[in-house]
């Protein structure tokens, strides 16, 4: 049973939905600490040729608050305005125009539900067949950090393998998820180029420029461009 956990981000990049597709059972993070200038409310789209940051607007945002606890504001306009601005005139913005409309249309303004809420219909779009699950339903220890928080969680959903972004390739020990009988794996992308609309290609944005330049076939053929890195 491979197992991945992962904060909830909006509209995240291609990485994050090659996770998703990797894994047998996906943790939506929801119930730890809100960090603050990180992916979980904003991600970058390319406006004229740059990248240029597309942000859901939060009430009393804190670090001190879990990420199910912080609601986000109504007027979501913004985003919606600028995502067509920047990209209505790319060959598949009228095709996902209606996905787009239909997540930042969702009536649940709590944090955790609205993003996790587009990280499903994302991957029904993309054919991703994969369980998520989200943390806050599952019975475990609270009282556990960092790595014996995940352990934990393996453990209740009996989990062979944990795969992990790349980027937390410093903050785990392959030697301690061993000791728990746990195969530790980190997901390294291997970033498909693909036309934009002129200029230098822009890696690592928003799956949003992925949906508006791609087709759907094209897409769910990129969830395997990645490589399964040891420790």
């Amino acid at each position: 049973m491979k197992v991945a956990i992962m904060q909830p981000y909006f509209l995240p990049y291609i990485g994050y939905w090659q996770l998703l597709s990797a894994v047998d059972v996906y943790v939506i993070y929801d119930d730890v600490n809100y960090i603050k200038g990180g992916f979980i409310n904003r991600n970058n789209i390319c406006l004229n040729q740059k990248p240029h940051w597309i942000t859901l607007p939060l009430e009393d945002a804190s670090s001190n608050k879990k990420i199910n606890q912080i609601s986000i504001k109504k007027d979501k306009t913004s985003v919606q305005k600028t995502i067509h601005h920047a990209y209505s005139k790319a060959p598949f913005f009228s095709s996902v125009k209606p996905l787009l409309e239909e997540i930042l249309g969702f009536e649940d303004n709590n944090l955790a539900s609205f993003v996790a809420n587009s990280i499903k219909k994302i991957a029904d779009y993309l054919d991703i067949k994969t369980k998520i699950i989200i943390s806050s339903e599952i019975e475990k220890n609270n009282e556990l950090k960092s790595q014996d928080k995940v352990i934990d969680l393996c453990h209740r959903l009996n989990a062979t393998h944990y795969i992990n972004a790349i980027g937390g390739y410093s903050l785990y020990s392959k030697e301690f998820f061993l000791q728990h009988g746990i195969d530790l794996k980190f997901l390294k992308v291997i970033h498909p180029e693909y036309k934009q609309f002129k200029g230098e290609f822009l890696p690592n944005l928003s799956i949003v420029d992925l949906l508006v330049f791609n087709s759907k076939k094209d897409l769910v053929s990129m969830m395997d461009s990645f490589t399964l890195v040891d420790k």
